[in-house]
């Protein structure tokens, strides 16, 4: 064989094993981008904000499937424009996937949403703490919803009543959702609890939704015992109807702001506030509280009853002892305050 056949054939050798190796090789990235799918036992998710870089995004998947894996979906993000197509939001990660459904999940905005915790909390900082621990948004943009007097008027609250927004309850929202949009989710439970049927029991009561919230966030204050609450509902409206004071221990700590302490002295009830319900008839304000929502069917759906005064019981059971005379109460106070002093309890 001569040279210059030696020498062809040698590069068609050399062409041809390139080209074998090329074509393994676009053969292998299609298979690990679009064909191979993954395992894994359970679902995962991609939790992605906007100032995620696609480095980070492959780093959160390489901590939920192998790194080999994952390469697949670098090989995508790089010949698909990842960084001007990714989404924020939290996108599932499923068994037997591939790295081009999951590709495709993010840029297509795909989203699964979670399941958004609203608690019945005390106070407005509370919510927004628990409610920015669960999802992407920063807590400072939320507190300029929840805390401007403007925005407040402007869907048709006071500072005082703005608590009776709140319905506690289990929502599904997407990871990613911005704050106006959260407080129109809010807006938008409020109105399906507020439906016809309650709507009723309140004008029969005389209330508008935002007192019976108020009544309601005193009877949760009052007592933990769901059983309870109608019961308690019962006796503070019996109260109102005759024109009585409230005289609700809660309100008085509500405007000493301590919501804890365990006893009100005397001088603890010429605190000079309009949620002074020793010092003033009818309801106070606003919502001592976020109520839940056993507080707000205890007002809507109260027992009817006699009972007039209600003191904690002596065995800090955290229920009541209920009175339908001043002496009857006395008495239950009386023993109340026994074995307060027994324990050392001040305050």
């Amino acid at each position: 064989m001569s040279t210059k056949k030696a020498y062809f054939l040698g590069t068609i050798a050399v062409a041809l094993g390139i080209a074998i190796f090329m074509a393994s090789d676009i053969i292998s990235k299609y298979y690990t981008t679009r064909v191979k799918q993954i395992s894994i036992e359970e679902t995962a998710y991609l939790y992605i904000t906007p100032k995620d870089s696609t480095t980070n995004v492959i780093k959160q998947l390489e901590e939920i499937i192998a790194p080999a894996s994952a390469e697949g979906f670098a090989i995508l993000a790089k010949h698909n424009k990842f960084d001007s197509k990714r989404r924020s939001g939290k996108f599932a990660i499923k068994d037997g996937d591939t790295m081009k459904d999951i590709y495709y999940r993010i840029v297509s905005n795909t989203q699964t949403p979670v399941k958004l915790v609203v608690p019945a909390t005390r106070n407005i900082a509370q919510l927004v703490g628990s409610v920015s621990r669960q999802l992407m948004l920063d807590s400072s943009e939320l507190v300029e919803f929840m805390t401007s007097p403007i925005y407040k008027q402007r869907i048709g609250y006071t500072v005082e009543t703005f608590p009776s927004l709140f319905i506690p309850e289990t929502y599904e929202v997407y990871w990613n959702i911005k704050p106006e949009d959260l407080m129109l989710r809010f807006m938008k439970e409020r109105r399906n609890f507020w439906n016809d049927e309650r709507k009723a029991k309140a004008d029969k009561l005389g209330m508008s939704p935002e007192e019976v919230a108020t009544l309601a966030s005193i009877v949760d204050e009052e007592t933990n015992n769901n059983e309870e609450k109608p019961i308690v509902a019962g006796l503070y409206i019996n109260r109102l109807k005759k024109g009585m004071p409230l005289q609700a221990d809660p309100t008085v700590k509500y405007a000493l702001g301590d919501p804890t302490r365990k006893r009100i002295l005397n001088k603890d009830l010429e605190v000079e506030s309009p949620y002074n319900t020793y010092k003033h008839t009818g309801l106070p304000p606003g919502p001592i509280r976020i109520a839940t929502k056993q507080g707000l069917e205890s007002v809507l759906n109260y027992k009817k009853h006699d009972y007039l005064y209600m003191c904690a019981k002596e065995d800090f059971s955290g229920t009541h002892n209920f009175a339908k005379t001043l002496s009857e109460h006395n008495a239950n106070a009386h023993r109340y305050q026994q074995a307060l002093n027994k324990l050392k309890i001040k305050k």
